[in-house]
């Protein structure tokens, strides 16, 4: 039986788009990390990529405003679309705190950190472009899972080292503090994840 009034079935689009400029902000986040150059170019092409998440974030809230029927729970439609953009919004806080802190070299547990918000972006948009089928999504929700397990262990052992070294004082806030903006990033992803089981549970 054909719906009388058919559902909204741009925001998968929309989504998708998301999904895709994250990864893009992740993958800058995780460049400047690595090779430690160019900083404030690059922390402006993820303030830009910021921007136009928060674009994406209007178009999905005002078609969510005209569309009569959407094609899954509007809460969940709304939670979802301010989760991802918790994501991007600590991408950007991070990329702005080493500059604002003047690091002058990264730790070993900050690249792998950066690595780890990198695959949680690529498997949460994985994830956007399968949610028109609700299947084959629990997988790249795993691995989300998991490397959040991974960042957890990185960030505890690397806060309990600076601590126990008793290096300056200044040092050791600066780096809890980036380890900790990281960290919630990677939570970030990982409250994204959730949300879209959720979705998916709904609709199984």
């Amino acid at each position: 039986m054909p719906r009388l009034i058919p559902r909204d079935e741009a925001f998968y689009d929309i989504f998708v788009k998301d999904g895709e400029n994250l990864l893009e902000a992740a993958r800058k986040l995780d460049a400047m990390i690595t090779t430690y150059d160019r900083l404030e170019e690059r922390v402006a092409e993820i303030q830009a990529l910021e921007h136009l998440g928060d674009e994406l974030d209007v178009e999905i809230n005002k078609r969510l405003e005209r569309s009569f029927i959407t094609p899954f729970d509007r809460e969940d439609i709304h939670e979802l679309t301010a989760r991802l953009d918790d994501v991007l919004d600590g991408i950007q806080e991070v990329a702005e705190t080493f500059v604002i802190y003047g690091v002058e070299r990264p730790t070993d547990e900050a690249r792998r950190m950066a690595a780890i918000i990198t695959a949680q972006a690529n498997q949460l948009l994985e994830a956007l472009r399968k949610l028109d089928g609700f299947s084959g999504i629990a997988p790249h929700l795993h691995e989300v899972h998991e490397l959040e397990h991974e960042a957890d262990g990185l960030s505890r052992a690397a806060i309990g080292r600076l601590f126990h070294d008793r290096g300056d004082p200044l040092h050791v806030i600066m780096w809890r503090d980036l380890y900790t903006e990281l960290e919630d990033t990677i939570d970030a992803a990982e409250d994204a994840a959730e949300v879209i089981e959720r979705i998916v549970a709904k609709n199984d």
